[in-house]
Order: structure tokens, then sequence, then C-alpha cells
């Protein structure tokens, strides 16, 4: 029996041939539009912007856009670019969803400054849950790194040093606080209370969450953060969020408490936690994220001894593509048959 076609999606950003074989296997009422010779290559996994030295000729940009116009669902933002985004969305009319690559999608959508038409018109999805797993763990590094004083171990080893015998923390014996209990939130308390660890986490409302312990309200940071060993900030940058973790939260810890952070860099104050790192109240960091990316290379977080610096790259894994594939199917089969999407972009708070 031919299947009827009734979606058409187009490819707006690199995916393999072998991945969009894999959405229309998964879902083959799609219509998977793509070519390959007007996407950048990619570089490594995940490169959805592609090698920067691509470059289409001026009738190739026009068979892209022209492309791009007759979808009904765009597979990624094209070339990554807000401008690009609201280009499609406005000369589109007939464009009902976009799914984006990044969990924090949000914020790339906002950036494109899109009317309240259009922002209604179109339905924007994002991988979140995705990168669950690889952040959760680089979470659990920071505060095993933490725990086992990292910094320490390799300072004595560059100095061929046997100092004497001393105590290291357990981890099982510590409390971590996740400011933000989203997919990969509620990963990070899953494995650290598989650890054994108390788990206190931030909640807009009191409804109980799986391996957490102890549920508190964002205006109550200050008393969390003081009864925490470690920290694990995982929300999203929003305007509610921005600095969020500042001098009220770093003045308020104990001394020498791991500080992790893994989701969007704008909710730190950046000067408060170099402040907090110089007096000692943070004890080590392990940062993924940053208010500005690329880190200035000027910034006083390169030169802590204590200081891991992820250049953003904790959520990559191999597979993190296929996931992403395998999301986007999935939501395509909701699409399809009039059920909700999953992770729908917040289009008033953008996250």
């Amino acid at each position: 029996m031919t299947t009827t076609v009734t979606l058409r999606v187009v490819v707006a950003t690199p995916l393999s041939e072998e991945l969009c074989l894999l959405i229309e296997r998964a879902e083959p009422r799609i219509e998977l539009v793509r070519d390959q010779a007007l996407l950048p290559p990619m570089r490594r996994p995940a490169d959805y912007r592609g090698d920067p030295a691509f470059r289409r000729t001026t009738g190739q940009q026009a068979d892209f856009e022209r492309m791009l116009d007759s979808a009904d669902v765009l597979f990624g933002i094209p070339d990554v670019n807000p401008v690009a985004l609201r280009r499609t969305v406005e000369a589109n009319p007939g464009l009902r969803w976009v799914q984006v690559m990044a969990a924090g999608g949000g914020s790339q959508v906002k950036s494109a400054g899109l009317g309240q038409a259009d922002l209604d018109r179109v339905v924007f999805t994002t991988s979140a849950g995705v990168h669950g797993g690889p952040l959760a763990e680089f979470a659990i590094f920071g505060i095993m790194s933490g725990a086992k004083q990292l910094p320490v171990l390799q300072s004595d080893q560059r100095a061929h040093a046997w100092p004497e015998r001393r105590a290291l923390g357990q981890v099982r014996d510590q409390t971590v606080l996740v400011i933000g209990l989203g997919g990969v939130g509620r990963e990070v308390a899953r494995l650290a209370k598989g650890l054994g660890m108390r788990v206190i986490g931030t909640s807009r409302d009191d409804l109980p969450v799986p391996f957490v312990d102890e549920l508190i309200r964002t205006e109550d940071l200050a008393a969390g953060a003081a009864s925490a060993d470690a920290i694990v900030v995982a929300l999203p940058g929003t305007a509610a969020t921005l600095k969020l973790v500042g001098e009220n939260v770093f003045g308020a810890v104990r001394p020498g408490t791991t500080f992790v952070s893994i989701a969007r860099g704008t909710v730190v104050d950046e000067d408060a936690l170099i402040r907090a790192l110089e007096s000692g109240r943070i004890g080590f960091a392990a940062l993924d994220v940053f208010a500005k990316e690329p880190l200035d290379t000027a910034s006083a977080l390169w030169d802590f001894p204590n200081v891991v610096i992820s250049p953003h790259t904790a959520a990559l894994d191999a597979e993190e593509e296929r996931r992403i594939a395998e999301l986007f199917a999935d939501n395509a089969t909701r699409f399809l048959d009039g059920l909700p999407l999953r992770n729908i972009v917040n289009t008033v708070e953008f996250y």
C-alpha cells in the first residue's frame, strides 16, 4: 500500500544521510527534503554550524531558500542563524514547526525577533533531554573532583610530592543542591542519589520529584546553598534567571563548597563567582558554560588552579545526532497524529 505524504520536512542544518534515512524509516508519512550540497560539512559530531569556510554560490543560496520556503517543517535553524530563521518564517506562511538543535534553543528563537503572529503560528521545539546523560555525568565528575580534591592531587603529582596522608571527602556523606529540576537536573539528582548523596532541588511548585529529598523555592537559594557541600546549576537562561546565582548564594556557602555550572552561563554572576573562589568559599568549580562565549582570554577564571573549564562541550557525545533524529521522528509522529509535541519552546520566557 502506498503511504500518503502529509508533511514536507526540509533539513536546514547538517545531518548525515544515515540519520535522514533513520527519520524516514521511523515516520514514513513525511517527505524529508534535503540537498547535502547546500549544507556545510560537519567538522565533528553535532557540529550543526558546519565548516565556517563553507560558502554557497548566489545560485545555491537561492536554491536553499526556495527549499526552505517550501517546508511545512524545518529540521534545524538555517545556518544556525537567527536572521535566516526570521527570513524563513516571514517568507513561508505555510511553515508550522521548527525543530531547534540546542536544548536551550529558546534563546535562538528569541534572537530572531519574530512578531507575535509568527510566534503564534509556528511551534518551536528543542532537543531538551537529549543531553541529560552527558551533562549529568559532567556534574558528577565535578562533584567527585571537588570531594576528592583533584587540584591538590594534581599539584602534588606535578611536584613529585608524597605528602602526609590526608582525609578526602566522601560523596555519600554530602549534600548537593541542584538548581533547576528540568530533564538535566533530574538526571543529576538521580545519579547523585545513586551515590548516596542527600539531594536538595529548586522547584516552582511543591510536587514531589524523584530522587530529591527536599524541595526549596528559588527565593530560598541562599539557605539551600548554606547546607550544601556541592551546588549544580542546571537552569535555562531567561530574563528571570539572569545572574540568579550571585553574591547572595556565594556569600552563604560554607568554605570549600564545590560548584558546577552546566546549563546557561548567564544564570551565574561570574564576578561573584570569582570573588567566592578568591575567598575560598568555593573550593572547586567545574564550568561548562559562561555568560559570554568563548570565555574572554582575560577572564580570571582561566587561572584558578581549582577550576576546570570545559568549552561548552560537556553535552556532546558521538550519539547526540542520532538521539536528536529519534526525538524529531517521535515528535513528527505526534504532530501528524495531533498529539502534544515534546519540548515546546515557551515563547514568553523563551526556554
